[in-house]
């Protein structure tokens, strides 16, 4: 069977709305209770979500396609460019700072029209040195294929499979025009499809030698701004999208396979769009959590050192807290961690696990909600 893009019908995308109205309905209402929710917290509380909400959003993208980047940098980068003031801001490198940069113009200036120079700014800043990884790649313009043409591929040398081939690097010009008019002045279809196909379509013309897959899922996310008519971001698809990666490259493969029918591809997109939202209460605890407990932690005038771990712990922190790591974090005595950690424990803002000794260890107290 022909590649998706060999179909003589290809882009003219169909699908049957009898089959997504159900799904897109609850998607849908799912999405409004999720803002309703986020509209009945303070402003500082809505700015604290949506920061993880990117910063997950970020990391989860870059991890579909094997990059890991370090929590810690992504948070400082997107605070200092949201202007939040944030304790324990991190340096950051010029590799993270480019993911950052584009995720936020995709997302914060979603209004604004997408265009083939923006694509290559975002391009440009998600490979600052012009490489990926140890091969030196073209930034900032289409793909050429002067290595040949450009495959998805698994497998060892010699037995390769090969998941889909691009389009020629010859019409990618037309291929991204068509998008990109598309992608602005489409007739009215609901934005949650839009983003769906969006996704799918960009992905299927790879026009960059790298980096494909984080621009569709940036546009993607640009697109659901529109459909939210915010920028401020409550839940993030990237991290569904990773969670659910096998299936993801899956449902691409198989569409790329077939027909321009992508009935089934935005059914996927759905469904998954809807977990992500139901995760989103994850985030929302989390930050209700971290407000309890600074809170908890500002009436009991907690000391500088208890500030840079309670940041630590709050903000994605592996395992749990003991002396040793106290000692080692907040640059201080183990005499004086053991200290500090018991003023936590009796402030109720640390509780101690029930294994004792030289196994001792602390973990955030669990601070109900006020009636």
């Amino acid at each position: 069977m022909p590649w998706i893009h060999q179909n003589s019908q290809w882009p003219k995308f169909t699908w049957n709305d009898n089959a997504l109205i159900i799904a897109l309905a609850d998607c849908r209402f799912q999405q409004g209770k999720l803002l309703g929710k986020m509209a009945a917290l303070g402003f500082d509380l809505q700015q604290e979500a949506s920061l993880d909400t990117l910063t997950n959003d970020i990391i989860k993208s870059s991890e579909i396609e094997g990059e890991r980047l370090n929590r810690g940098e992504v948070r400082s980068s997107v605070a200092r460019r949201l202007g939040m003031d944030m304790a324990g801001m991190v340096p950051t490198n010029r590799n993270v700072d480019g993911v950052v940069e584009m995720m936020l113009d995709a997302t914060q200036n979603y209004r604004e029209k997408l265009t083939a120079d923006r694509l290559f700014d975002w391009h440009a800043a998600l490979f600052p040195t012009g490489r990926s990884g140890m091969h030196k790649i073209a930034t900032g313009i289409w793909r050429t294929d002067q290595s040949g043409p450009m495959q998805v591929v698994s497998g060892p040398f010699g037995r390769e499979t090969v998941h889909f081939e691009a389009p020629a690097a010859s019409m990618l010009a037309d291929e991204m025009s068509v998008f990109i008019d598309w992608f602005e002045d489409s007739p009215p279809i609901d934005p949650i499809i839009k983003a769906a196909i969006a996704h799918f379509w960009f992905v299927t013309i790879h026009p960059f030698d790298d980096g494909n897959g984080r621009i569709a899922r940036a546009i993607a996310d640009m697109a659901l701004a529109r459909a939210d008519n915010s920028a401020t971001r409550f839940y993030s698809m990237s991290t569904r999208i990773e969670a659910e990666r096998r299936d993801y490259y899956a449902q691409l493969e198989r569409q790329q396979r077939s027909t321009p029918d992508v009935t089934e591809w935005i059914g996927w997109f759905i469904a998954c769009l809807g977990r992500a939202i139901e995760n989103a209460d994850d985030t929302l605890e989390t930050v209700l959590q971290k407000a309890r407990t600074w809170d908890t932690a500002n009436k009991a005038g907690i000391n500088a050192r208890q500030t840079v771990i309670l940041n630590r712990m709050l903000d994605g922190f592996k395992g749990y807290m003991n002396t040793s790591k106290y000692a080692k974090i907040a640059k201080c005595s183990n005499d004086t961690a053991l200290r500090d950690l018991q003023a936590l424990v009796d402030a109720n803002i640390l509780q101690k696990n029930a294994s004792g000794g030289r196994s001792t260890s602390y973990r955030l107290a669990d601070i109900p909600v006020k009636e």
